[in-house]
């Protein structure tokens, strides 16, 4: 076995929903065990990293988050980063979605670094499920 196929046993803690939908997904997907169905998911996790790197330059771009609301201070939080980046935002849209959920939505338009960092930040905060960042260059 090469190094680059060498296996390495790790351990994580999920969920019991999180592992349920998982699961569920693997199944449907057939999947022959959960590692290859977290293998893949890492693996869209590095491509999606990767094409987010390559964003550059001037850009036109729409934010998706999806979080829950009752995350105590993770409204606040949001609201304080929307604000450092006030100069790129150009709109959002907020939905409620269920109860606990909500989906918002952020136009934004600046250079793309700002952009990526913008995602980025929010993505890292406790109680934001999913991010999105998806973008087109500017062209005049």
């Amino acid at each position: 076995m090469t190094i680059d196929n060498e296996l390495s046993r790790i351990g994580i803690s999920l969920p019991k929903n999180l592992l349920d939908k998982f699961d569920d997904i693997i199944n449907m997907r057939g999947y022959s065990s959960r590692s290859e169905g977290i293998r893949d998911a890492i693996r869209n996790y590095i491509t999606y990293y990767k094409w987010m790197s390559d964003v550059k330059g001037e850009r036109h771009g729409v934010i998706t988050m999806i979080y829950d609301h009752e995350q105590r201070g993770l409204l606040t939080t949001l609201t304080d980063i929307q604000h450092e980046f006030m100069e790129i935002i150009q709109a959002s849209l907020h939905s409620h979605v269920t109860h606990d959920r909500c989906l918002e939505v952020i136009l934004v338009r600046g250079d793309g670094s700002q952009l990526k960092n913008l995602a980025e930040r929010l993505m890292s905060q406790k109680g934001v499920e999913s991010v999105k960042l998806t973008t087109i260059p500017v062209t005049d």
